[in-house]
This record gives structure tokens, C-alpha cells and sequence, in this order.
């Protein structure tokens, strides 16, 4: 496997595991600045997130053992200050004659790269930051400024000795190449799904697509929160008190699953961290918040009794709940879920302002079932 390949491959599953952890603020911030989700938003989202990885990949890997012996024989510690350079290496570098030769000269290619490196940089931008030409071009300017010192500096001191030349050629390649980027970002336009045609206060329809979207992200934010109180107890345990870590199933799963289901809705207005992050709510017959209660019954028959299940011999149990939430989220019409309907609870959007009594709430849940 090459360089480049290797580091592509980095980015790619760099930029995954980033989406994973993001997903949930990512999520909340595009509900709350763009009044939905957007899956064409969320892959032009998830391909920044590769695009800048790809930029560090691409610009300090591989790191070499800079010992002693290899920074003597190695070091690159004198930057290339002329500019326009390259067209010199391109003379000197050429073999023969015509497009072929030119195309197959390593300087040619290496300019080449170093513009289309930055071409995404501009196309994002313009597309998904909405700024104009000037910012753009002048941020791709400062990234790669940033990126040469940190090459001269051998990543900032980090390392033994400069790996990387600073060469002021690249920094006039990646400037152009987030002006052609810049140019081309009209392209992206044609992603489907990326733009809104409602004002982000105005509130959606509650979704099937949209309530189990919420129910994925508490599941996701209770693998995340327990995955990261399993690390930190870990550190804690045998770093600072020299003893065993509490059981797995204890940070991993009781604690992230009280306070993601039980312990945010309790405090809050009852909603899931899930249900926020996609604007929903869920409302009692009165609607109003829901007793403490109706919560815990809903907990219990929702999400929270999954993970019970799950932890006992009647695990399949859990599977049957999960696929019978999933079910009841679709039917009936109200999208209200198997434990809404046990729990004598809606779903509604909280855009859609505070109901007053049994008979507003009625009117609104017809009017955002669709019906």
C-alpha cells in the first residue's frame, strides 16, 4: 500500500469515527439553525470531516523515527523561499517532450496535487460556510500557512527535527486552489436534500423517520457517554488510585442509560437527549410536561427497558421491545411510539409553542400526524 493510499484510508476512517462522536451535536445544531436535518447537508458535513483529516494525512504522515542518526542524515531545515520555484523544478525534472512527458514529471504532479489539495477547502467554504471569495481565499492562505509552520517546526516541537520542507510554492498552490475551489463550489448545489424550504422556526411534522431518527441518537449517546466513563474510570482507577475499575455494565451501560433516558427528561422538559437534539417533546394528556410517572413508565417500556432486558437471560425480550417501539413509531398515525402509548403520552415538535388543554392538544396532534 502507498503513501497517498494509506493516508486516504486514514481520513476516511478518521472522518467516520468523528461522525459517530459528532453526531449528536451535529444534529441538534442543524435542527436548531436550519429547522431540519438534511441528508444532503449531513454528507457534505461528513465529507469536511474527512476533507480535514485528509489535510493532516496528507501533509505530516508518514512520521519517520527522528532520532538523532536520521535527523543528521535527514533533517530538512532549510525552507524554500523562492518563489515560483517550482517552474525551475519542472525544467529541471523533464524527460522528453509533449503532454505525456509532462504529465509523468514529479514536479509537475506535485504542484499539481498541492492545488487540488485545497480545491475542497474552497468549495466548502463557499457551499456549507457561506462566506464569500475573499474569506475563502484568504483562509485557504492561512491553513496553509499553518500547515508549512507546522512542517518547519517539526509539527511544533512535537518531533525531533523538521520532516516536512516548508516551501513557499506550496503555499501559492493551495491559495489557488481554494480560488478554484471557490469557483467551482456551484457544484455542490446539485447534492439532493441540502436545502431547506422553510424557516427554521417553523415547525415540522413529527415522522415516523423523524422519531426513530430520535431514538437512534439515544442510543448513540449512550454508547459514547458510556464508552467515555469507561476510559476515564479506567485512568482514574489504575493511573491515580491503583485499584480495579467498577464493572463494565456499570459505567457502559446503567449510568449513561439513567442519565440519557431518565435523568435528562426528568430535569428537563421530559424529552430525551435525542428527542431535543431533533426537536421533539413529549406531552401528557393535559398537554403539559409529564408527570414524573408517566416518565418512568414510558421509561421502563421504551428504551430504558431494552437495556434492562438486554442485561438479563431474557435479552431476546429486549430485541422484541425494540423492534415493537420501532413498529409503533410508524403506527399509530401520531407516531407516538409503544411506550407513548402505554404511557398515555404524544410526541410533538417544540416549535409548535404549549398546549392548554385536552382539546389543543388533540387539534395538534392531528395537524402534525399528517391527517
Amino acid at each position: 500500500m502507498t503513501d497517498p493510499q494509506l493516508s486516504a484510508i486514514l481520513a476516511f476512517l478518521g472522518g467516520t469515527v468523528l461522525a459517530f462522536l459528532l453526531v449528536l451535536p451535529y444534529v441538534a445544531w442543524s435542527y436548531r439553525r436550519r429547522g431540519e436535518f438534511g441528508l444532503g447537508h449531513a454528507f457534505l458535513a461528513f465529507g469536511l470531516l474527512v476533507y480535514a483529516l485528509a489535510l493532516w494525512t496528507y501533509t505530516l504522515l508518514p512520521v519517520p523515527d527522528t532520532t538523532a542518526a536520521w535527523c543528521a542524515a535527514h533533517a530538512v531545515d532549510h525552507p524554500q523561499l523562492r518563489p515560483l520555484q517550482f517552474l525551475r523544478d519542472i525544467r529541471a525534472d523533464q524527460v522528453g517532450s509533449g503532454i505525456r512527458a509532462t504529465l509523468h514529471n514529479p514536479a509537475v504532479q506535485q504542484f499539481v496535487f498541492n492545488v487540488a489539495l485545497f480545491v475542497p477547502l474552497g468549495m466548502f467554504g463557499r457551499v456549507l460556510f457561506r462566506r464569500g471569495p475573499v474569506t475563502v481565499v484568504g483562509s485557504a492562505a492561512v491553513v496553509s500557512l499553518f500547515i508549512e509552520f507546522t512542517q518547519l517546526t517539526a509539527v511544533w516541537g512535537l518531533f525531533g527535527c523538521p520532516y516536512r520542507l516548508f516551501d513557499v510554492d506550496d503555499l501559492l498552490a493551495n491559495t489557488a486552489g481554494g480560488a478554484i475551489g471557490y469557483l467551482l463550489a456551484p457544484v455542490l448545489r446539485a447534492v439532493p436534500r441540502r436545502r431547506v424550504r422553510q424557516a427554521p422556526d417553523v415547525p415540522r411534522p413529527v415522522t415516523t423517520r423523524r422519531r426513530l431518527f430520535g431514538m437512534l441518537l439515544d442510543l448513540v449517546a449512550v454508547v459514547i457517554l458510556g464508552g467515555l466513563l469507561q476510559v476515564v474510570a479506567i485512568l482514574v482507577s489504575q493511573e491515580l488510585l491503583d485499584r480495579q475499575a467498577p464493572p463494565a455494565w456499570v459505567l457502559g451501560t446503567a449510568v449513561p442509560v439513567a442519565v440519557v433516558l431518565l435523568l435528562v427528561p426528568l430535569l428537563g422538559d421530559g424529552a430525551t437527549l435525542g428527542q431535543r437534539a431533533v426537536l421533539l417533546r413529549p406531552l401528557g394528556p393535559d398537554g403539559a410536561k409529564p408527570s414524573v410517572g408517566r416518565i418512568l413508565v414510558r421509561f421502563l417500556v421504551g428504551s430504558g427497558g431494552y437495556f434492562i432486558l438486554t442485561a438479563t437471560p431474557w435479552s431476546g425480550l429486549g430485541t422484541l421491545l425494540l423492534l415493537v417501539s420501532g413498529v409503533m413509531a410508524w403506527r399509530p398515525r401520531d407516531h407516538r411510539g409503544l411506550s407513548g402509548v402505554i404511557a398515555g403520552l404524544r410526541v410533538a415538535d417544540t416549535r409548535a409553542g404549549v398546549d392548554t388543554g385536552p382539546e389543543v392538544a388533540h387539534r395538534d396532534a392531528a395537524v402534525e400526524s399528517g391527517r
